[in-house]
């Protein structure tokens, strides 16, 4: 870590994407590297399809886990709408992972709301360092759409240079046995994708 003394990353979503399960693994990486790190969680109607966030702070002494609007050096979004939602949380010069995913809530599937267009072109005018990554596609094309959030993991660490710790090992203790193989191919497929 160069330069300051701490990094944040907040992880969006919706109940159901495995948005806490990748930030448990991360923080226990982060941890397995020697890092101080904090994480919290906020996940209001997740079983429902609501909206769901972490927040992880890392570094030499970390004392507090919140990050607040424009503080943020990463988000990473697992679903369009959400990236919009939470933009304001990253600061200037920060990195937007985004995967074009979209998720319909409750008040757009019933008419009452629209959901947003051009989402990723809105983006993409204002953020520096806007990564689109098919994570949701990755996941099924290989037949597990509930590795997207391995695919975004794998995205994450090799963007953030966390190579050091042993990913896969946590992986694969964080994940069901039965899933484990394609939560794994689901992490290395997420890790060359942020490469290109």
């Amino acid at each position: 870590m160069s330069g300051r003394e701490e990094r944040n990353i907040l992880l969006v979503g919706v109940g159901g994407q495995g948005t806490i399960l990748t930030s448990k693994i991360l923080s226990q990486g982060l941890v397995d590297l020697g890092y101080d790190v904090k994480m919290s969680e906020i996940h209001g109607m997740a079983q429902r399809g609501g909206s769901v966030s972490t927040q992880i702070k890392y570094g030499r002494k970390i004392y507090a886990p919140n990050i607040g609007p424009g503080e943020a050096d990463l988000l990473v979004a697992f679903e369009k709408a959400e990236a919009l939602r939470w933009f304001p949380w990253l600061r200037k010069g920060g990195i937007l992972v985004l995967d074009p995913r979209e998720i319909y809530p409750v008040p757009v599937l019933t008419g009452e709301a629209t959901y947003p267009e051009n989402v990723v072109e809105s983006l993409s005018a204002v953020v520096e360092n806007l990564r689109v990554i098919e994570a949701a596609k990755v996941a099924n094309e290989l037949g597990s759409p509930r590795s997207q959030n391995m695919v975004l993991l794998g995205a994450l660490v090799s963007l953030l240079g966390l190579e050091g710790a042993a990913w896969k090992d946590l992986v694969a203790r964080f994940v069901p046995p039965k899933a484990r193989d394609v939560n794994l191919l689901a992490f290395e497929r997420g890790a060359a994708l942020a490469m290109r």
